[in-house]
Parts: C-alpha cells; sequence; structure tokens
C-alpha cells in the first residue's frame, strides 16, 4: 500500500535531452524570425506611405528603413512591386538556411507581402 512516486532518472535524463533540443533549435531560429517580422513590419511601413511613388522611390523608401532597422537578410532589388486595386503591394520571399549541429540544418523559406495575403497568392 506504501507505493513509492517519482520520476526515474532515466525518464528525468530523456526528458532533459529532449527540452534541451528544443532549446537549442528556438534559439538559432528565434532570431531568424524576428529579423523575417521586422521586414514584414517595415514592408507595410513602406507599402502605406507609397501611394503614388515610383518603384525606385519605393525601393529607395524601403533601403532608408532597413538601414534604420538593421535589415541585412533582404535587399531593395528583392522586392516585388506591383500595384493591386489601386494600392502598392510590396512582395518579398526569401529562404534562410540554419545550422544546426554537425551537417544538419534547418531550412527556413519566408514570403509575405503588404496586402496579407503571402506572396504569390
Amino acid at each position: 500500500m506504501n507505493r513509492q512516486r517519482g520520476l526515474a532518472l532515466s525518464g528525468l535524463i530523456a526528458w532533459g535531452v529532449v527540452v534541451s533540443v528544443v532549446a537549442i533549435i528556438a534559439i538559432r531560429v528565434l532570431p531568424e524570425v524576428i529579423d523575417y517580422y521586422k521586414i514584414k513590419k517595415v514592408v507595410k511601413a513602406v507599402a502605406a506611405e507609397s501611394s503614388g511613388r515610383t518603384v525606385p522611390e519605393v525601393r529607395a523608401a524601403f533601403s532608408k528603413y532597413a538601414e534604420v532597422e538593421h535589415i541585412k537578410t533582404i535587399t531593395p532589388a528583392d522586392l516585388e512591386i506591383y500595384k493591386e486595386d489601386n494600392q502598392v503591394v510590396i512582395a518579398f520571399a526569401y529562404t534562410k538556411r540554419v545550422h544546426l549541429v554537425a551537417n544538419a540544418s534547418l531550412l527556413l523559406d519566408f514570403r509575405n507581402s503588404s496586402s496579407g495575403r503571402g506572396y504569390g497568392q
């Protein structure tokens, strides 16, 4: 009737390994995700103030914002700029490879547009 309860050492080690692997992946991926959200914010801001501007002017505006936000992942030349329903839409897509351990990498595919419908949709 007096049973012991608790966690075995092997179970504790297994959970420790799982938590460590998840933490390492999160630490490596989080900066890329933060960078993606900065790019998304800048693209929406530039598109909101770009009605009536030419494509080179939109690219120059993005360049200024990117310099302030320290965005080095994409350049103004990587943007696809077009008009949709009389609104300027700025779309971007890029791939980022995150090294994990040894020869294992994680490939992240980011894409979005200022219209909110994603890139190429």
